[in-house]
């Protein structure tokens, strides 16, 4: 009878370093997230910088207009809130969502809706790429 106390008891014990083990695989893999998200918005974009492009997404103002997660004080009601743009199928109700398309987009916003708001800001093709790739972050 003390052997199956002891048994049952090292079963519970290892149950519970079973589920911590678990846990911490889960939190790890979450966190890691971000990075294969920064790591793949950097293959779609051709290179672009997820890190830089939040700096230049403030740099530029886009926090004045739209919602940015992730972004401080990016919480402008003017156009569309970002969040989950990634998973969009399109941008601004005219392009296909493709890498290529949005960087053409956040440079030349009115080549492709004449009565858009938004303004030409004189985006440089490295930070529309960089932007790009931080958006493409934001599923």
């Amino acid at each position: 009878m003390f052997a199956e106390r002891i048994t049952i008891l090292e079963c519970i014990r290892d149950a519970r370093l079973l589920i911590l083990c678990l846990s911490f695989c889960l939190l790890t893999a979450c966190s890691n997230s971000s990075r294969d998200l920064a790591r793949e918005s950097r293959l779609w974009t051709g290179g672009g910088n997820a890190h830089a492009g939040a700096i230049e997404i403030r740099k530029y103002g886009c926090s004045t207009c739209h919602t940015i997660p992730g972004v401080p004080g990016a919480r402008g009601l003017v156009g569309p809130p970002l969040t989950g743009i990634a998973n969009r199928s399109y941008i601004a109700g005219e392009l296909p969502n493709t890498p290529a398309n949005l960087m053409h987009w956040i440079q030349h916003p009115h080549s492709v809706e004449a009565h858009t708001v938004m303004p030409e800001m004189d985006v440089t093709d490295g930070d529309s790429r960089d932007i790009a790739a931080y958006l493409y972050t934001l599923r």
